[in-house]
């Protein structure tokens, strides 16, 4: 399978307190890939070096097999962005979007951007300053979505959404994903989001990968191992990825679960979430 995006040796250096790197990523064409990692953890400058709005110390970034930065132009016609800090000019109208977009993709659809506002609730003749944080999320996400990608690469496209709203917004990811040549990479808070559609997870702490693997083989072999603070001692350290002390007991995380709860018959293991690898990880002790 051919790789949307590759990544080797990225460096980027913000100040002596921050380092992105190195990053080796390689992200196949046709999946869902979900960005997670706490405020700063380098998921935006992630993306922002990919889409070279940022200017990497080293490394080699090719998208559809392509250097991006020697072949911007080209490639940018097959990337559909939302970025958390994005903007739309508010003294525009919805309805103006349609007339410049024509003239900055060669593959843009103005009929597709039309049925997009309209499964939005974007009224056209709306000035954008008059929309609300999640209406403009909305029609950043019909624009992205309006010229064809193959590639969409979003940070926190659902925040600010409603819960009926970010679920229909997932509804039409999915639908883009069914033609295996569409490729997705999300960033994202909303971890739950990610349970539901994605189909592999990058975790980035302190500007590295610390974990790499597909949805279902963490919520299949990662578990939330529970037992009071007595039995903890008994507990292998070997067995111990990280754990969080409580008031009466310890969350520990742990891989292996069938392994683990044959181990400790009298201890529960529970399904992890996203956010409960995320939470164990960075903050919990070892």
């Amino acid at each position: 399978m051919k790789n949307a995006i590759e990544i080797n040796n990225l460096v980027k250096k913000y100040d002596p307190k921050f380092k992105l790197g190195d990053i080796d990523l390689k992200i196949p064409s046709g999946v869902i890939v979900g960005l997670i990692g706490e405020n700063g953890a380098g998921k935006t400058t992630l993306i922002k070096s990919i889409l070279n709005i940022l200017h990497i110390d080293s490394g080699n970034i090719k998208i559809f097999g392509k250097d991006y930065k020697k072949q911007e132009s080209t490639i940018k016609e097959d990337i559909g962005v939302v970025l958390d800090d994005m903007f739309l000019p508010e003294i525009l109208f919805v309805k103006d979007i349609d007339s410049i977009m024509k003239d900055v993709y060669k593959n843009w659809d103005s009929s597709a951007y039309s049925d997009y506002l309209k499964d939005f609730g974007i009224n056209p003749n709306k000035q954008i300053k008059t929309l609300s944080k999640g209406m403009r999320k909305k029609l950043e996400i019909a624009t992205a979505l309006s010229h064809h990608a193959k590639l969409l690469i979003l940070d926190e496209p659902t925040s600010g959404l409603d819960p009926v709203v970010r679920s229909e917004v997932l509804d039409i990811f999915l639908k883009f994903i069914s033609d295996e040549d569409h490729t997705i990479l999300l960033s994202t808070h909303i971890t739950s989001d990610l349970e539901h559609i994605a189909d592999n997870i990058i975790f980035i702490d302190k500007g590295k990968i610390v974990l790499e693997d597909t949805r279902d083989g963490i919520m299949d072999n990662y578990g939330v191992l529970k037992c009071d603070i007595d039995y903890f001692k008994n507990i292998e350290k070997e067995d111990i990825i990280s754990y969080r002390k409580n008031k009466y007991d310890y969350n520990i995380l742990v891989k292996d679960k069938e392994k683990i709860s044959k181990k400790y018959k009298n201890c529960i293991i529970d399904k992890v979430t996203l956010e409960d690898l995320m939470v164990l990880m960075i903050k919990g002790g070892e």
